[in-house]
């Protein structure tokens, strides 16, 4: 079971790890998250950074390493990473890689009530969203192959990762629409059926009444 985290956010996890390198400014923090693509490896509220930088000083993961003031403008203040810091960052990596978590995404609650449409229109939606990863999956090929040549692999093992996990769902993608254009999908006479008639099988109600004893 994951830790209960004294500040969880996932923004955390990548400022402690941004001041792994030396002490920042929350600007100079987010300038670089931003160059390295943070945003798309994570979910990230750029507008919460300041109150995330605060809570980790605030739990003693962070601290203030320099503050000055030059004219009217704001104080300027620097922070670098504690070593209970340190140590929180590297216990929630291990974390994160160790213990598998559920993930909700879209693609997977339009699954669950798919039978809402009819085959055949199911069948066009996943041949355009197949076309669609298909393409993505061949930019994100080639942009991974160029960033190769110039940056070690280390720095770019959560890219491989997610052509990995697009290739794998492009693949199950595939093979759903092969088993709907075949006929070779079970009970899809009954999908189609429903669509047909407007009547819900007595196999499929009695189904869906066996699941909703269930929940």
């Amino acid at each position: 079971m994951a830790k209960r985290r004294r500040v969880g956010n996932l923004m955390a996890l990548a400022v402690l790890a941004a001041l792994v390198q030396r002490p920042m400014h929350p600007y100079e923090m987010a300038s670089l998250l931003r160059a390295h693509g943070k945003g798309t490896d994570m979910k990230i509220k750029w507008g919460s950074l300041y109150s995330v930088v605060h809570s980790l000083a605030k739990h003693g993961l962070v601290e203030v390493a320099e503050s000055s003031r030059q004219g009217g403008r704001p104080e300027r203040t620097i922070y670098r990473l504690t070593e209970a810091g340190r140590q929180e960052l590297a216990d929630w990596e291990r974390e994160l890689i160790v213990t598998p978590e559920q993930e909700l995404p879209r693609f997977k609650a339009a699954l669950s009530v798919i039978s809402v449409l009819a085959p055949d229109e199911v069948v066009t939606l996943l041949q355009r969203r197949l076309e669609v990863m298909e393409a993505r999956l061949a930019d994100q090929r080639e942009a991974l192959a160029g960033y190769l040549r110039e940056v070690p692999r280390l720095f770019l093992i959560e890219d491989e990762y997610e052509v990995a996990m697009r290739e794998a769902e492009a693949a199950w993608v595939r093979s759903l629409l092969e088993e709907l254009t075949s006929g070779t999908f079970p009970g899809l006479g009954l999908w189609r059926d429903y669509h047909e008639t407007g009547h819900v099988p007595p196999e499929i109600s009695e189904i869906a009444e066996r699941g909703g004893d269930t929940d």
